[in-house]
């Protein structure tokens, strides 16, 4: 029964053996069957959690656009080990996230509607909410905005990246949870 839930789990799509467990616990199987099963199915490769690892980042990187913070937080919602995660995770390198930041906002850009400061705030929210650290997201954004028109280079000139990007980052330690 153990080895049928992970095949039917696996011909879904890809599952690491967290998920697999978690599946196995909630239909009722003994932590001891499915361990057994698990260990075998590593064994022959049927589950592989680097392979997946760096299978997601790659897909999720090219296919959503997200940068190395939203994916770790995915990896680790799927029960990916922290080394694992980071080992995929750093195949992904900082030019290439900021390549793919300035391709969304370009590609944003080509729609987006609005004064230079609404758009460029729209922008760099759309960047953080992929997880983009917030000076990659405001240099692509003053980049692309710089390049679009003389009103937005206009506006593009007068940002301070560096400066908005220490000042998120102070933010961003002031409101995490204190302990």
């Amino acid at each position: 029964m153990a080895r049928e839930i992970c095949l039917r789990q696996l011909a879904v799509r890809p599952r690491t053996r967290a998920e697999l467990a978690g599946a196995l616990a909630k239909r009722g199987v003994s932590d001891e069957v499915s361990a057994e099963v698990l260990d075998r199915y590593d064994e022959v490769g049927i589950i592989d959690d680097a392979a997946f690892a760096r299978a997601w980042v790659a897909s999720r990187h090219s296919g959503r656009g997200l940068a190395r913070r939203a994916l770790a937080n995915e990896l680790r919602q799927r029960g990916v080990d922290g080394e694992v995660a980071s080992e995929a995770l750093g195949e992904l390198d900082e030019e290439t996230e900021a390549e793919t930041a300035r391709a969304l906002v370009e590609r944003k850009l080509r729609t987006a509607r609005g004064e230079p400061d609404a758009v460029f705030r729209r922008l760099v929210a759309m960047l953080a909410r992929k997880g983009y650290p917030p000076g990659v997201a405001i240099r692509a954004v003053k980049d692309a905005l710089a390049a679009q028109s003389a009103e937005a280079a206009e506006f593009a000139e007068q940002i301070d990246a560096d400066a908005l990007a220490d000042a998120e980052g102070e933010l961003d330690r002031d409101s995490r949870p204190l302990g």
